[in-house]
């Protein structure tokens, strides 16, 4: 019989919002030395705000975005020198694979070898079931295609250069802000959530995002506002069947497995996805 994985405890990491950050009751652009702060409304009615991060994203910066779950510490897919830059300041090691957020489907069709379609013999089509999850709080994991750069899908270790499969976790997220960025770019961004001190601790606080990984090395931050501490909801793809490895803000549905998984590859991801 199946049992549910117990959920994991989560604990929100808010710090005191400066005063001197708050004396502005519209949104602007503030600019501390190397390090820029965005404020947008969380609807994305003022995303023409966004520009000056877009600008930074396709040089290669690395920056804190809003999701629909929790905030994302994210970069360009395809920039090598920006995919290691967010791997040392989140600290995640080369043989680690990463998630990507997508704009639309045609990203995941793009960037890996799609959902499982159905063939007749017995196999569902699992991607009508899908449709209806997306853009939302899941990250499915994906075997990646030739297009995904492979320091986005763990290298460096003989286990993982040589296997035959190497797999992605792919997000598309129901946030305006984060779709607004989506849309200019032209990839996928590397995400991985904003994580505290201590372990199944989410940061939710975009201010103290910036006072803590500012000085690691972090470009930017778009502030928008504080969100619930809670991630996605992750489900592999890539087996016989949809099994779920962590119960977050998505909903667990019928087609989906529910099984205990102490696997390396379901802990990596826990520790990394948003």
């Amino acid at each position: 019989m199946l049992s549910l994985p117990p959920r994991r405890h989560i604990v929100a990491m808010v710090a005191k919002r400066s005063p001197k950050r708050l004396k502005y009751s519209t949104p602007r652009f503030t600019k501390e030395g190397e390090f820029l702060s965005i404020e947008v409304d969380p609807s994305g009615v003022d995303a023409w705000k966004l520009e000056p991060v877009l600008d930074l994203l396709k040089q290669g910066a690395v920056g804190v975005i809003p999701t629909d779950t929790v905030y994302a510490i994210v970069c360009d897919c395809k920039n090598h020198s920006a995919v290691e830059r967010l791997r040392r300041i989140k600290k995640i090691e080369s043989s680690k694979p990463l998630s990507i957020l997508c704009s639309s489907f045609r990203d995941i069709d793009t960037y890996t070898m799609g959902f499982p379609r159905g063939d007749g013999h017995g196999h569902a089509n699992v991607f009508r079931a899908v449709k209806q999850c997306l853009p939302g709080p899941y990250t499915f994991i994906l075997t990646a295609s030739k297009e995904l750069p492979k320091q986005c899908v763990g290298y460096g270790t003989t286990s993982v250069k040589y296997a035959s499969r190497k797999n992605v976790g792919v997000r598309i997220s129901d946030d305006a802000v984060c779709q607004a960025i989506l849309q200019e770019m032209d990839s996928p961004l590397i995400c991985t959530s904003v994580k505290g001190p201590k372990e199944n601790e989410w940061m939710i606080d975009p201010v103290a995002i910036g006072d803590i990984y500012g000085p690691e090395g972090l470009d930017f931050v778009v502030d928008g506002g504080v969100r619930v501490a809670e991630p996605s909801t992750i489900v592999d793809m890539t087996g016989p069947y949809p099994k779920v490895i962590r119960e977050g803000k998505g909903p667990i549905l019928p087609w989906m497995v529910v099984e205990d998984d102490d696997s390396p590859l379901r802990q990596d991801l826990i520790t990394s996805g948003t």
